[in-house]
């Protein structure tokens, strides 16, 4: 039996310098449990720093438990005796990441993230694949019983990898873009059945698809079906689309007024159950023409120039904390990964979205491959809720990433270069380039990202 005031979670990404402050709240929140988080990063002091903080946290007047926060140095003594693993880490450096988003600029090619499919997305996965790759042995060795929670992206590939790597590590994905629809069907139900919906978990969804480009086909409130809603809602905004506060979407690079998502719901008839910028890389360039075809739509391209300042404003906060010169104040994020820690210690059930292998919760799709559905949490298991079959047009589409991240995969696996770039021409953001064009922007992007691909030939 384990003892819920003894756990142990090695965090790998431990100098994490946002998604780490948000675990630590709401660890501090839940009375239920405590014990040690083991801090891993390559970057040691990022650890140690985030460990003075996480201590900062605990030791709150607020605090409900009492968790330690250590930095370690390697990835073994994070791992050794642990019962989760947190797995959230940068694949690279934010230089990697300006040639996986803007190196396709030059070419005509833009993206809206460049983290998961895309140019972008298939070179991101080249470089952190192999890290995977290590990750995976090291779990093994060292703590082949504890369930592993990955928050990394390219979501997909890296579950996919740690399977490929350990098939009986007991692994899974967490990914919160589902949480942003059941908000915005909250909205449906104020609207129209005037009611305030009190929390996102009470809006009732069946989910199907892959990470990022997830579906829903299933939708109720308070057994009212909300799929004809919904209909309503789109018909009315999606010239203008819809957002909370007018004018709000500008705000943030990280909002959008969904009109992707309403797009999308007329072409298919189908909930796409994540945000416009991920979505819009799915598709061909249709909403990614360029920056004023973007604008029309009303969500961003995230420049990485962005994700460097917001890093750097990060950095200075945590150092205020650290410091004093910065009050401490505890709230809930809006993650799941503490509600699921207590239900696979059997304190609650719970079911959510979840990134798993496929063991024919969805109809059609490969199985073993990495897809999105519900599961159901309860002690020590994970069981996939059976979501059924995407209809026929959805699935061709959802299909054609499933396989091109399992070539991307095999390509990184055996070095297979050719492989890779065929996988690469295959996706749909580079439609409308020439083979020679895009052959010219995968090596230059390969080029800038050479020191994380041993042995490849470049």
């Amino acid at each position: 039996m384990t003892n819920l005031q003894s756990l142990k979670i090695a965090y790998i990404g431990g100098g994490s310098k946002g998604w780490a402050k948000s675990l630590m709240n709401d660890l501090a929140l839940e009375s239920r449990i405590s014990g040690t988080v083991a801090l891993y990063d390559i970057n040691y002091e990022a650890a140690k720093r985030n460990a003075q903080i996480g201590n900062r946290i605990s030791n709150h007047e607020e605090a409900k438990s009492n968790w330690k926060y250590e930095a370690v140095t390697t990835m073994e003594e994070a791992l050794s005796n642990s019962d989760f693993v947190i797995i959230s880490i940068l694949p690279g450096t934010f230089e990697e990441m300006a040639s996986d988003v803007h190196t396709p600029e030059k070419y005509g090619v833009y993206q809206s993230v460049g983290d998961t499919v895309g140019p972008g997305g298939l070179v991101r996965a080249l470089r952190t694949i192999p890290m995977f790759v290590e990750i995976a042995q090291a779990i093994k060795r060292h703590a082949p019983k504890a369930w592993v929670i990955n928050y990394t992206n390219p979501m997909s590939l890296c579950t996919r990898t740690l399977y490929e790597v350990f098939p009986e590590i007991k692994a899974f994905g967490c990914c919160h873009e589902v949480f942003e629809t059941q908000n915005l069907l909250a909205e449906v139900v104020k609207e129209f059945l005037d009611k305030e919906v009190q929390h996102r978990s009470d809006i009732k969804v069946n989910v199907l698809g892959i990470n990022h480009f997830t579906w829903i086909n299933k939708a109720s409130y308070q057994n009212n079906d909300l799929m004809p809603y919904y209909k309503q809602f789109v018909e009315k905004y999606d010239e203008t689309g819809f957002e909370k506060e007018e004018g709000e979407w500008k705000n943030s690079v990280f909002s959008s007024c969904n009109k992707v998502k309403f797009d999308l719901y007329k072409k298919y008839s189908l909930i796409a159950a994540a945000g416009d910028r991920h979505l819009a890389e799915f598709m061909p360039p249709t909403y990614l023409k360029n920056p004023e075809t973007v604008a029309d739509w009303k969500f961003h391209l995230t420049h990485v120039d962005f994700r460097k300042k917001d890093l750097k404003e990060k950095v200075n906060h945590n150092e205020a904390l650290i410091e004093g010169r910065r009050e401490l104040t505890l709230v809930h994020s809006s993650e799941e990964g503490v509600n699921i820690i207590l239900a696979l210690l059997g304190l609650e059930d719970l079911v959510t979205n979840v990134n798993y292998p496929n063991k024919g919760q969805i109809e059609g799709l490969p199985l073993g491959t990495i897809v999105e559905t519900n599961a159901l949490f309860k002690y020590d298991s994970v069981q996939p809720v059976f979501a059924g079959k995407l209809p026929l047009d959805i699935h061709n589409m959802v299909s054609r990433h499933v396989i091109n991240q399992e070539s991307i995969l095999k390509a990184s696996l055996t070095k297979d270069k050719q492989l890779a770039f065929n996988t690469f021409v295959n996706e749909p953001l580079l439609a409308t380039i020439s083979r020679e064009d895009a052959e010219e922007m995968f090596n230059e992007m390969l080029e800038n990202t050479k020191s994380y691909l041993a042995g490849w030939d470049i």
